[in-house]
């Protein structure tokens, strides 16, 4: 099974906040730098239709420009994905 992709841009707060709560919760994911890699920002807008990070997708579950209390919210939503994701 692929683990979900962090989209991510180096130096963004939300990204850093992103990357030590998903640590802190001991949730795997496979970290993408948009900006290091320019084919994937264009699998960003395409997946999200926005280029905006940190944007968490899990198969067809696109969490886009979350901070912290955004993500938990949209796991409360979405408890299926939530469950998939092992939250």
């Amino acid at each position: 099974m692929s683990l979900p992709i962090l989209y991510i841009k180096q130096g963004c707060p939300w990204c850093l906040d992103a990357l030590e709560y998903f640590k802190n919760i001991n949730l795997s994911v496979d970290v993408v730098d948009v900006i290091n890699n320019p084919t994937k920002m264009v699998e960003l807008v395409k997946c999200s239709d926005q280029n905006k990070t940190p944007t968490l997708k899990n198969g067809e579950f696109v969490v886009s420009d979350f901070d912290i209390n955004e993500f938990k919210q949209a796991m409360l939503e979405n408890p299926e994905e939530a469950k998939k994701l092992g939250l």
